[in-house]
Protein backbone atom coordinates (compact mmCIF):
# COMPACT_ATOMS: atom_id res chain seq x y z
CA UNK A 1 0.00 0.00 0.00
CA UNK A 2 2.41 2.84 -1.21
CA UNK A 3 5.14 1.45 0.48
CA UNK A 4 2.34 -0.38 2.96
CA UNK A 5 0.85 -3.19 1.53
CA UNK A 6 1.40 -7.16 2.56
CA UNK A 7 1.13 -10.39 -0.24
CA UNK A 8 2.14 -14.13 -0.78
CA UNK A 9 3.66 -16.29 -2.62
CA UNK A 10 4.76 -20.47 -4.02
CA UNK A 11 4.37 -24.31 -3.98
CA UNK A 12 4.42 -26.84 -6.44
CA UNK A 13 3.12 -30.28 -7.74
CA UNK A 14 4.24 -32.80 -9.85
CA UNK A 15 4.35 -33.78 -13.50
CA UNK A 16 4.27 -37.05 -15.41
CA UNK A 17 6.36 -36.58 -18.65
CA UNK A 18 3.19 -35.34 -20.31
CA UNK A 19 3.03 -32.61 -18.56
CA UNK A 20 -0.47 -34.05 -16.62
CA UNK A 21 -0.34 -33.55 -12.95
CA UNK A 22 -0.59 -36.23 -10.49
CA UNK A 23 -1.14 -35.05 -7.23
CA UNK A 24 0.77 -37.59 -4.78
CA UNK A 25 -0.92 -39.06 -2.07
CA UNK A 26 1.77 -38.54 0.36
CA UNK A 27 1.22 -34.92 -0.37
CA UNK A 28 -0.60 -32.91 2.94
CA UNK A 29 -3.28 -31.26 1.59
CA UNK A 30 -3.57 -28.50 4.15
CA UNK A 31 -0.63 -26.10 3.68
CA UNK A 32 -1.91 -25.73 0.00
CA UNK A 33 -5.50 -24.90 1.75
CA UNK A 34 -3.63 -22.71 3.79
CA UNK A 35 -1.49 -20.88 1.02
CA UNK A 36 -5.22 -20.66 -1.08
CA UNK A 37 -7.04 -19.09 1.54
CA UNK A 38 -4.46 -16.93 3.18
CA UNK A 39 -3.66 -15.56 -0.25
CA UNK A 40 -7.66 -14.87 -0.90
CA UNK A 41 -7.04 -12.77 2.57
CA UNK A 42 -4.29 -10.97 0.88
CA UNK A 43 -6.57 -9.80 -2.10
CA UNK A 44 -8.92 -8.51 -0.26
CA UNK A 45 -7.04 -6.37 1.43
CA UNK A 46 -4.51 -5.08 -0.99
CA UNK A 47 -7.37 -4.59 -3.66
CA UNK A 48 -8.85 -2.42 -0.25
CA UNK A 49 -6.12 -0.37 0.57
CA UNK A 50 -4.71 -0.12 -3.39
CA UNK A 51 -8.21 1.55 -3.88
CA UNK A 52 -7.72 3.51 -0.76
CA UNK A 53 -4.31 4.82 -2.61
CA UNK A 54 -6.29 5.76 -6.26
CA UNK A 55 -8.98 7.46 -3.79
CA UNK A 56 -11.74 5.83 -2.44
CA UNK A 57 -12.85 6.21 0.86
CA UNK A 58 -10.93 4.66 3.80
CA UNK A 59 -13.69 5.09 6.39
CA UNK A 60 -17.40 4.71 6.24
CA UNK A 61 -20.50 3.19 6.74
CA UNK A 62 -20.67 0.52 8.99
CA UNK A 63 -17.96 1.60 11.01
CA UNK A 64 -17.16 -1.42 12.43
CA UNK A 65 -16.53 -3.20 8.90
CA UNK A 66 -14.22 -0.43 7.91
CA UNK A 67 -12.53 -0.44 11.09
CA UNK A 68 -12.30 -4.65 10.50
CA UNK A 69 -10.93 -4.34 7.24
CA UNK A 70 -8.42 -1.20 7.21
CA UNK A 71 -5.42 -2.42 5.60
CA UNK A 72 -2.82 0.00 7.68
CA UNK A 73 -4.10 -1.02 11.28
CA UNK A 74 -7.35 -2.81 11.41
CA UNK A 75 -7.45 -6.26 13.21
CA UNK A 76 -7.15 -7.85 9.75
CA UNK A 77 -4.00 -6.24 8.51
CA UNK A 78 -0.70 -8.12 7.66
CA UNK A 79 -2.71 -11.14 9.41
CA UNK A 80 -2.94 -13.06 6.17
CA UNK A 81 0.83 -12.40 4.82
CA UNK A 82 1.86 -13.46 8.40
CA UNK A 83 0.04 -16.43 7.86
CA UNK A 84 1.44 -17.13 4.26
CA UNK A 85 5.17 -16.41 5.55
CA UNK A 86 4.72 -19.25 8.62
CA UNK A 87 3.52 -21.72 6.08
CA UNK A 88 6.66 -20.55 3.77
CA UNK A 89 8.26 -21.95 6.95
CA UNK A 90 6.24 -25.12 7.01
CA UNK A 91 7.12 -25.25 2.78
CA UNK A 92 11.08 -25.20 3.20
CA UNK A 93 10.99 -27.50 5.80
CA UNK A 94 9.04 -30.30 3.49
CA UNK A 95 11.29 -29.01 0.81
CA UNK A 96 14.63 -29.77 2.76
CA UNK A 97 13.69 -32.77 4.70
CA UNK A 98 15.48 -34.72 2.74
CA UNK A 99 18.72 -33.11 3.03
CA UNK A 100 19.71 -34.16 -0.75
CA UNK A 101 22.91 -32.48 -1.76
CA UNK A 102 22.47 -28.76 -2.96
CA UNK A 103 19.36 -27.93 -1.34
CA UNK A 104 20.79 -25.42 0.64
CA UNK A 105 22.26 -23.24 -3.09
CA UNK A 106 18.65 -24.47 -4.46
CA UNK A 107 17.24 -22.03 -1.54
CA UNK A 108 19.76 -19.47 -2.34
CA UNK A 109 19.29 -19.24 -6.21
CA UNK A 110 15.34 -19.24 -4.87
CA UNK A 111 15.90 -16.27 -3.14
CA UNK A 112 18.27 -14.32 -4.77
CA UNK A 113 16.06 -14.90 -7.57
CA UNK A 114 12.78 -13.44 -5.79
CA UNK A 115 14.00 -10.42 -4.24
CA UNK A 116 15.51 -9.13 -7.57
CA UNK A 117 12.24 -9.74 -9.68
CA UNK A 118 10.66 -8.22 -6.20
CA UNK A 119 12.61 -5.40 -6.63
CA UNK A 120 11.54 -4.67 -10.59
CA UNK A 121 7.95 -5.57 -9.30
CA UNK A 122 7.34 -3.37 -6.87
CA UNK A 123 7.47 -0.59 -9.68
CA UNK A 124 4.30 -2.30 -10.51
CA UNK A 125 3.04 -3.33 -7.51
CA UNK A 126 4.64 -0.66 -4.66
CA UNK A 127 4.92 -2.83 -1.36
CA UNK A 128 5.25 -5.94 -3.14
CA UNK A 129 6.72 -9.00 0.06
CA UNK A 130 8.59 -10.54 -3.08
CA UNK A 131 11.95 -8.95 -1.78
CA UNK A 132 11.39 -9.71 1.68
CA UNK A 133 10.37 -13.24 0.82
CA UNK A 134 13.12 -13.61 -1.56
CA UNK A 135 15.32 -12.65 1.13
CA UNK A 136 14.14 -15.10 3.85
CA UNK A 137 15.34 -17.73 1.37
CA UNK A 138 18.42 -16.83 1.41
CA UNK A 139 18.66 -17.15 4.96
CA UNK A 140 16.78 -20.24 4.46
CA UNK A 141 19.83 -22.09 3.51
CA UNK A 142 21.17 -21.75 7.32
CA UNK A 143 18.22 -21.76 9.19
CA UNK A 144 16.89 -25.41 8.65
CA UNK A 145 20.15 -26.41 9.51
CA UNK A 146 19.39 -25.38 12.99
CA UNK A 147 17.74 -27.03 15.96
CA UNK A 148 14.77 -25.77 17.39
CA UNK A 149 15.89 -23.97 20.13
CA UNK A 150 18.68 -21.76 17.52
CA UNK A 151 15.63 -21.24 15.12
CA UNK A 152 13.15 -20.03 18.12
CA UNK A 153 16.48 -17.99 19.08
CA UNK A 154 16.50 -16.51 15.76
CA UNK A 155 12.93 -15.51 15.73
CA UNK A 156 12.97 -14.07 18.94
CA UNK A 157 16.14 -11.86 18.30
CA UNK A 158 14.70 -10.50 15.12
CA UNK A 159 11.38 -9.93 16.72
CA UNK A 160 13.05 -8.06 19.83
CA UNK A 161 15.50 -6.26 17.53
CA UNK A 162 12.36 -5.12 15.03
CA UNK A 163 11.09 -3.35 18.59
CA UNK A 164 14.41 -2.19 19.62
CA UNK A 165 15.00 -0.40 16.49
CA UNK A 166 11.35 1.17 16.45
CA UNK A 167 11.67 2.07 20.33
CA UNK A 168 14.72 4.32 19.70
CA UNK A 169 13.73 5.62 16.27
CA UNK A 170 10.82 6.76 18.65
CA UNK A 171 12.77 8.31 21.83
CA UNK A 172 15.40 10.17 19.34
CA UNK A 173 12.00 11.73 17.65
CA UNK A 174 10.47 12.61 20.69
CA UNK A 175 13.73 14.10 21.53
CA UNK A 176 13.90 15.82 18.61
CA UNK A 177 16.52 14.14 17.09
CA UNK A 178 16.98 13.25 13.05
CA UNK A 179 16.04 9.99 12.40
CA UNK A 180 16.29 9.85 8.65
CA UNK A 181 19.53 7.84 8.56
CA UNK A 182 16.94 4.89 9.81
CA UNK A 183 14.03 6.29 8.64
CA UNK A 184 14.59 7.81 4.93
CA UNK A 185 18.02 6.09 3.82
CA UNK A 186 16.98 6.77 0.18
CA UNK A 187 14.34 4.42 -1.46
CA UNK A 188 16.88 3.10 -4.16
CA UNK A 189 20.03 3.59 -3.03
CA UNK A 190 22.36 0.25 -1.55
CA UNK A 191 21.89 1.52 2.01
CA UNK A 192 18.45 2.29 1.72
CA UNK A 193 17.90 -1.20 -0.01
CA UNK A 194 19.56 -2.92 2.67
CA UNK A 195 17.98 -0.69 5.54
CA UNK A 196 14.48 -1.02 3.88
CA UNK A 197 14.55 -5.26 3.69
CA UNK A 198 15.47 -5.39 7.54
CA UNK A 199 14.01 -2.71 9.30
CA UNK A 200 11.32 0.17 7.04
CA UNK A 201 9.67 -2.18 4.52
CA UNK A 202 6.02 -3.36 4.26
CA UNK A 203 7.47 -7.06 5.56
CA UNK A 204 11.02 -6.59 6.81
CA UNK A 205 12.87 -9.51 8.67
CA UNK A 206 12.91 -7.72 11.74
CA UNK A 207 9.96 -8.74 13.25
CA UNK A 208 8.70 -10.96 10.34
CA UNK A 209 11.69 -13.45 10.43
CA UNK A 210 9.94 -14.49 13.62
CA UNK A 211 7.06 -16.29 11.41
CA UNK A 212 9.54 -17.78 9.06
CA UNK A 213 11.03 -19.35 11.48
CA UNK A 214 8.42 -20.73 13.97
CA UNK A 215 7.47 -21.62 10.43
CA UNK A 216 10.11 -23.82 9.62
CA UNK A 217 9.93 -25.62 13.61
CA UNK A 218 5.94 -26.06 12.92
CA UNK A 219 6.92 -27.91 9.67
CA UNK A 220 9.45 -30.49 12.07
CA UNK A 221 5.90 -31.30 13.77
CA UNK A 222 3.93 -32.40 11.35
CA UNK A 223 4.09 -35.99 11.71
CA UNK A 224 3.46 -35.72 15.75
CA UNK A 225 0.36 -36.99 16.59
CA UNK A 226 0.24 -33.44 18.86
CA UNK A 227 1.10 -30.92 17.05
CA UNK A 228 -1.67 -29.52 16.19
CA UNK A 229 -3.50 -28.73 19.75
CA UNK A 230 0.36 -27.22 20.67
CA UNK A 231 -0.04 -25.07 17.73
CA UNK A 232 -3.73 -23.84 18.68
CA UNK A 233 -2.90 -23.94 21.80
CA UNK A 234 0.04 -21.67 21.47
CA UNK A 235 -1.48 -19.43 19.02
CA UNK A 236 -4.25 -18.88 21.20
CA UNK A 237 -2.15 -18.25 23.93
CA UNK A 238 0.05 -15.44 22.56
CA UNK A 239 -3.08 -13.54 20.79
CA UNK A 240 -5.04 -13.22 24.28
CA UNK A 241 -1.89 -12.50 26.00
CA UNK A 242 -1.04 -9.68 23.19
CA UNK A 243 -4.37 -8.45 23.28
CA UNK A 244 -4.82 -7.86 27.10
CA UNK A 245 -1.63 -5.93 27.02
CA UNK A 246 -2.67 -3.75 24.03
CA UNK A 247 -5.64 -2.54 25.96
CA UNK A 248 -3.47 0.05 28.09
CA UNK A 249 -1.72 0.71 24.75
CA UNK A 250 -2.54 4.81 25.18
CA UNK A 251 0.15 8.01 24.92
CA UNK A 252 2.52 8.32 21.96
CA UNK A 253 4.74 5.33 24.03
CA UNK A 254 2.67 2.92 24.69
CA UNK A 255 0.79 3.15 21.36
CA UNK A 256 4.52 2.42 19.68
CA UNK A 257 5.65 -0.16 22.55
CA UNK A 258 2.38 -1.81 23.87
CA UNK A 259 0.53 -1.19 19.96
CA UNK A 260 -0.91 -4.24 18.24
CA UNK A 261 -0.60 -1.28 14.82
CA UNK A 262 1.88 -3.67 12.35
CA UNK A 263 3.71 -0.74 11.77
CA UNK A 264 4.54 -0.07 15.47
CA UNK A 265 6.71 -3.34 14.81
CA UNK A 266 5.93 -4.16 18.58
CA UNK A 267 6.47 -7.57 20.51
CA UNK A 268 2.92 -7.28 21.30
CA UNK A 269 1.76 -7.20 17.28
CA UNK A 270 4.50 -10.32 16.65
CA UNK A 271 3.16 -12.15 19.20
CA UNK A 272 -0.76 -11.23 18.06
CA UNK A 273 0.05 -11.84 14.81
CA UNK A 274 1.56 -15.41 15.41
CA UNK A 275 -0.96 -16.16 16.83
CA UNK A 276 -3.38 -15.95 14.74
CA UNK A 277 -1.16 -17.35 12.13
CA UNK A 278 -0.42 -20.76 14.13
CA UNK A 279 -4.48 -21.25 15.10
CA UNK A 280 -5.62 -20.20 10.86
CA UNK A 281 -2.93 -23.13 10.07
CA UNK A 282 -4.29 -25.57 12.52
CA UNK A 283 -7.82 -25.22 11.76
CA UNK A 284 -7.47 -24.67 8.30
CA UNK A 285 -5.17 -28.02 7.75
CA UNK A 286 -7.62 -29.60 9.89
CA UNK A 287 -10.22 -28.65 7.72
CA UNK A 288 -8.40 -29.79 4.47
CA UNK A 289 -7.19 -33.38 6.20
CA UNK A 290 -11.26 -33.61 7.55
CA UNK A 291 -12.65 -33.11 4.02
CA UNK A 292 -9.67 -34.49 2.01
CA UNK A 293 -11.55 -35.93 -0.32
CA UNK A 294 -14.33 -33.03 -1.31
CA UNK A 295 -14.16 -30.81 -4.84
CA UNK A 296 -14.38 -27.56 -2.55
CA UNK A 297 -10.85 -29.11 -1.25
CA UNK A 298 -9.56 -29.87 -4.18
CA UNK A 299 -9.65 -27.27 -5.84
CA UNK A 300 -8.38 -24.65 -3.05
CA UNK A 301 -5.36 -27.61 -2.60
CA UNK A 302 -4.80 -27.00 -6.13
CA UNK A 303 -5.06 -23.50 -6.22
CA UNK A 304 -2.90 -23.16 -3.40
CA UNK A 305 0.37 -24.50 -5.65
CA UNK A 306 -0.69 -21.96 -7.98
CA UNK A 307 -0.39 -19.26 -5.11
CA UNK A 308 2.53 -17.05 -6.60
CA UNK A 309 1.01 -17.04 -10.39
CA UNK A 310 -2.40 -15.71 -8.51
CA UNK A 311 -0.75 -13.65 -6.66
CA UNK A 312 1.51 -11.80 -9.47
CA UNK A 313 -1.99 -12.10 -11.58
CA UNK A 314 -4.37 -10.01 -9.13
CA UNK A 315 -1.86 -7.36 -9.58
CA UNK A 316 -1.85 -7.01 -12.99
CA UNK A 317 -6.08 -7.17 -12.64
CA UNK A 318 -6.16 -4.69 -10.87
CA UNK A 319 -3.92 -2.24 -12.73
CA UNK A 320 -5.24 -3.26 -15.99
CA UNK A 321 -9.25 -2.81 -14.64
CA UNK A 322 -8.50 0.65 -12.33
CA UNK A 323 -5.65 2.11 -13.80
CA UNK A 324 -5.58 1.59 -17.30
CA UNK A 325 -9.23 0.38 -18.82
CA UNK A 326 -10.99 2.87 -15.91
CA UNK A 327 -13.31 -0.49 -15.33
CA UNK A 328 -13.35 -0.30 -11.53
CA UNK A 329 -13.64 3.24 -10.28
CA UNK A 330 -12.32 3.81 -6.54
CA UNK A 331 -14.88 3.87 -4.02
CA UNK A 332 -15.58 2.11 -0.74
CA UNK A 333 -15.52 -1.32 0.97
CA UNK A 334 -17.89 -2.77 -0.94
CA UNK A 335 -16.40 -2.00 -4.29
CA UNK A 336 -12.90 -3.81 -2.96
CA UNK A 337 -15.02 -6.42 -1.39
CA UNK A 338 -16.43 -7.26 -4.99
CA UNK A 339 -13.81 -6.96 -6.62
CA UNK A 340 -11.61 -9.22 -4.90
CA UNK A 341 -14.36 -11.94 -4.39
CA UNK A 342 -15.04 -12.07 -8.27
CA UNK A 343 -11.27 -12.05 -8.86
CA UNK A 344 -10.93 -14.77 -6.50
CA UNK A 345 -14.23 -16.64 -7.93
CA UNK A 346 -12.25 -16.56 -11.91
CA UNK A 347 -9.08 -17.24 -10.66
CA UNK A 348 -9.69 -20.18 -8.24
CA UNK A 349 -11.54 -22.46 -11.34
CA UNK A 350 -8.69 -21.83 -13.44
CA UNK A 351 -5.58 -22.26 -11.33
CA UNK A 352 -7.67 -25.33 -10.39
CA UNK A 353 -7.91 -26.96 -13.49
CA UNK A 354 -4.52 -25.46 -14.73
CA UNK A 355 -2.84 -27.56 -11.78
CA UNK A 356 -4.62 -30.30 -13.06
CA UNK A 357 -3.73 -30.09 -16.69
CA UNK A 358 -0.02 -29.14 -16.15
CA UNK A 359 0.69 -29.18 -12.49
CA UNK A 360 2.87 -25.91 -12.07
CA UNK A 361 1.64 -22.89 -12.69
CA UNK A 362 3.57 -20.72 -15.47
CA UNK A 363 4.94 -18.48 -13.00
CA UNK A 364 5.71 -21.81 -10.64
CA UNK A 365 7.67 -23.41 -13.97
CA UNK A 366 9.88 -20.39 -14.53
CA UNK A 367 10.77 -20.18 -11.08
CA UNK A 368 11.92 -23.48 -10.74
CA UNK A 369 13.56 -23.63 -14.87
CA UNK A 370 15.63 -20.41 -13.58
CA UNK A 371 16.62 -21.55 -10.07
CA UNK A 372 17.30 -25.61 -11.01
Amino acid sequence: LGRRTAPPLPDSGRRTGLGVSIAPAARNPGPDVVRALAILGVVVMNYHGYLINRGAQRDGSPTFLYDLFDPWVGPLATRFAATFVLTAGVGVTLMTRSRRPGVSWVLVRRGVLLYAAGLLFDFVWPGTILPYYGAMFVLAAVLWRLPNRGLFAVGGTAALAGFGLRWLVLERQLDGHATAWLTDPGERSPAGLLIDVLVNGTHPLLPWLAFFCVGIVLGRMLDRAWWRPVAAGSGLALFSIASMVAVGATGPRREVLLGSDPWSRSLVYTASALGTALVAFAAVTWLAERFEGSAAIDWLRRAGQLSFTIYIAHALVFNLLVDWLDVIEPAGLFTALGFAVAYWLIALPLAAAYQRRFGRGPIEQLYRTLTA
